[in-house]
């Protein structure tokens, strides 16, 4: 196996759990489409859900019992050997293989006890931290009182942000040289974004007190970037924090949002008309159920959901338009927005409706026609990048150039 592949042994054994239930999960699906087409008469007639019978149910029950014996046994061998402690060994292949799993499946890996489940951790210098007083004072070379946190979005990993660019006249990448100049430390926030945005808000919430709390010097000034969904679980903790008055809140002063969908995304919106159309035909409406895979960090992203109130009780598969509760942005947290368009200048079709591909202008830049959704970030710290792309600004010279002009002093004056 190469090093760039960097797989574990661990990685096995929950691919190969997920394996042996994907094959019940089709199994059911197949049954379910067999049932249909034996009791239901025309293509727009009701749907008649339930098992099959006689032979029939009898061979997929067989499949089903056969397929469970099969992944327990695969599953106890896998388990002698996989070391007790395993190297944390981390590379660029393996992290976008787990972070993209973990988004469209990622509240299932959690629930199911999958070691493919991505725990919350902070990463620092590729490796993750352990919150105490001991271990910090070890790992942070040159503790600051300022601190720079990046927070990746919805698939994505925290190594994506340290991959340089060919614009970029350095081995190092944008994100680390931002930190460079603003003469403090880089960590990085590594999470599982199939949960709970409101989830991993309040889990963000106690990483960071903790975080605060045993830092090697007195942290007082924090400032965050955030990219796509994790703007929305900055914003989450936030208010966990603001409910809980939590000190930790009182040290963060500045947050950059990277494409950050607050008003929600089309694009999972449309997920949802899938959803639909599906199940308009008795034939199709098994077929329904594939859609609805997808993890509920991703359908949180439909109308951009931060608090559990948003979800609970809520069918999150619903086509009724439920808007989340009114959040607004802390007022003594200075943000700033920056929003990107394929669109190759301003004025175009492409920059409202289209935005990056995923997120739309003004949704990004938290604009809203509702004043209780309206963000209100200033102007002045508002910001379009045209001809790129949502996954560009994680680390595109001319996004970091902007907030350079932000953050940096001997850029920022009058920011």
């Amino acid at each position: 196996m190469s090093k760039n592949a960097a797989f574990r042994a661990a990685d096995l054994r929950g691919a190969s759990r997920l394996a042996v239930d994907g094959i019940l999960g089709l199994t059911q699906l197949v049954e379910a489409m067999h049932h249909t087409i034996v009791h239901t008469p025309g293509v727009l007639g009701m749907h008649v859900p339930g098992p099959t019978k006689g032979i029939t149910g009898f061979t997929y029950r067989s499949i089903r019992r056969v397929t469970r014996i099969v992944g327990t046994a695969i599953d106890t061998a896998l388990g002698s050997l996989v070391p007790a402690v395993e190297p944390d060994v981390r590379s660029p292949r393996r992290e976008a293989v787990i972070a993209a799993l973990n988004g469209v499946l990622g509240d299932y890996l959690a629930d199911s006890a999958n070691s493919l489940a991505i725990p919350m951790r902070f990463v620092y210098l590729g490796r993750p931290l352990e919150l105490t007083a001991d271990a910090l004072a070890k790992a942070i070379e040159h503790p600051t009182g300022k601190l720079l946190i990046y927070i990746h979005g919805l698939c994505m990993n925290d190594m994506q942000w340290a991959q340089s660019t060919q614009t970029t006249p350095s081995d190092k990448s944008p994100a680390e040289l931002l930190a460079n100049e603003l003469g403090c430390p880089a960590i990085y926030l590594h999470y599982n974004t199939g949960r709970h945005i409101s989830t991993n808000g309040q889990n963000l919430s106690m990483l960071m007190e903790a975080l605060v709390d045993h830092w090697p010097v007195p942290l007082t000034d924090v400032t965050i970037i955030a990219h796509s969904m994790g703007g929305l679980v900055t914003r989450s903790a936030c208010d966990v924090a603001q409910l809980g008055k939590l000190p930790w809140l009182s040290r963060l002063k500045r947050i950059v949002f990277l494409g950050t969908p607050h008003l929600g995304a089309p694009m999972e919106r449309g997920g949802n008309w899938v959803d639909f159309a599906l199940g308009i035909s008795p034939y199709t409406a098994p077929l329904a159920g594939l859609g609805k895979i997808r993890s509920v960090g991703i359908t949180d992203l439909r109308y951009g959901n931060l608090r559990d109130v948003d979800w609970i009780g809520r069918d999150r598969f619903s086509r009724t338009t439920v808007r989340p509760h009114p959040l607004p942005l802390q007022r003594h947290i200075k943000c700033y927005a920056i929003a990107a368009t394929v669109a190759k200048r301003a004025g175009g079709i492409g920059e409202q409706i289209v935005g990056d591909g995923l997120v739309p202008v003004n949704s990004a830049l938290g604009r809203s026609t509702d004043p209780q959704s309206n963000l209100a970030i200033p102007s002045s710290r508002s910001w379009v990048a045209y001809g790129i792309n949502h996954f560009d600004l994680l680390n595109h010279p001319k996004v970091f150039e902007r907030i350079r002009r932000w953050l940096v002093p001997t850029h920022a004056a009058g920011s």
